[in-house]
């Protein structure tokens, strides 16, 4: 199935950095969001990227003209009855997540295949909310869209080998790698990476480094551009909390999911990492201060 037209559900920081990148592979994109406020802030989002890479040399200035061409802004669900694949990028809520696919389930074409790009929640709960759940896909795409060369296909235990082949070829088209994971936990790298992170508050709430030498452990021993600590803290801890929670509810007889004390206890004091200024690390904005 050739993917032409494209609807995005949610113009956040995800959202419009997957329109961005559709539009620019030269699909027509419908971008939905509950008000033209939130449209206004994703579309200036995806005029400011297209500028900066026009600016580098990245990106021709008429290309970034075709690209803004290509998309189009809405409130209304119902403009996205003909596209041919709609990605689900709205809060990480299960309920409010099956509630739209309910609804595109009822306004989209039949052939229409859907997708969620959740990091945390299983795909066969909303693939059979959407009444459609042989057309049904995970695409997790990953953090800025328009730079992060993966995402992950999830195929879901209902869905069919033709769209799974179609959602690789779309990850392909916007100029991602795209790897097949099971609805699992996590997927892949989500699987490994929250546990490692976790794993590295619990050396810190047991004492057995700082968190700077656990991070130039990892930096040095293993060659991560960012140790664990610090990659929480700009991840989010709330996030990595959330997951955690999201995980041992599914699944409470799983120790590795069970959320360490220290972890729970700087979520509730406030201390989020890089977008409250404190975490393991005190922030300025987007660097660690010295």
């Amino acid at each position: 199935m050739d993917i032409r037209k494209v609807g995005v559900v949610g113009c956040g920081l995800m959202g419009s950095g997957i329109a961005q990148v559709a539009a620019m592979a030269g699909c027509d994109v419908v971008v939905s969001e509950e008000s033209r406020e939130l449209l206004d802030k994703g579309f200036a989002r995806i005029h400011g990227s297209l500028a900066k890479l026009v600016e580098k040399g990245k990106l021709a200035a008429p290309d970034a003209e075709k690209t803004k061409a290509r998309l189009k802004a809405t409130t209304a669900l119902g403009d996205l009855k003909e596209c041919d694949l709609v990605i689900e990028v709205i809060v990480e809520n299960l309920d409010a997540k099956k509630k739209l696919f309910a609804e595109l389930g009822r306004l989209c074409k039949k052939e229409t295949i859907f997708a969620s790009n959740t990091s945390s929640f299983p795909i066969c709960e909303m693939a059979e909310a959407s009444g459609r759940p042989e057309r049904f896909v995970g695409l997790h795409f990953f953090n800025p869209v328009q730079l992060m060369k993966l995402v992950e296909v999830i195929q879901a235990k209902k869905t069919s080998s033709e769209v799974v082949a179609a959602a690789r070829a779309f990850g392909e088209k916007v100029g991602k790698t795209p790897i097949l994971a099971k609805d699992t936990p996590g997927f892949v790298v989500n699987r490994l990476l929250v546990p490692l992170l976790h794993e590295a508050v619990l050396m810190v709430e047991r004492g057995d480094a700082t968190a700077k030498d656990v991070d130039t452990g990892m930096e040095l021993g293993c060659g991560h551009p960012m140790g664990p600590l610090k990659l929480l803290d700009y991840v989010g801890l709330d996030t990595t909390l959330f997951i955690m929670d999201g995980w041992y509810q599914r699944y409470p007889a799983d120790p590795m999911f069970k959320p360490s004390e220290l972890l729970k206890r700087m979520v509730k004091e406030g201390k989020l990492g890089r977008k409250s200024g404190r975490g393991f690390y005190e922030w300025e904005g987007d660097k660690v201060k010295a």
